[in-house]
């Protein structure tokens, strides 16, 4: 028998520790360079490892995917207009499909 309310507050619980342990545990500013180094780049990399899988295996093709990030990366790169990145990356793909088919 599995109660949902119980996961429910295991969650809760979890979600709760994970926020409030820091507060409680680090009262000082963080000085050493390599923590503050790593803790700062924590949200890109956590973003990246979410959002790259997802690039790849959101099309029929993974090459098809795997172009499109390419191609939004250089544009990205090259002009750094998010519309144009997105417009390119999904012509990309629109292409890219149509001749793999």
């Amino acid at each position: 028998m599995h109660n949902t309310y119980i996961y429910i507050a295991i969650v809760a619980l979890v979600t709760y520790l994970i926020r409030v342990l820091p507060l409680t545990l680090i009262r000082r500013e963080i000085k050493n360079r390599f923590i503050r180094s790593f803790l700062y780049y924590v949200p890109y990399v956590t973003l990246a490892v979410m959002t790259f899988p997802a690039i790849v295996h959101a099309t029929d093709s993974i090459w098809s995917g795997v172009a499109a990030l390419v191609v939004g990366v250089l544009v990205a790169w090259f002009s750094g207009n998010l519309f144009l990145v997105a417009l390119s990356a999904c012509g990309v793909v629109f292409l890219v499909e149509l001749l793999i088919l």
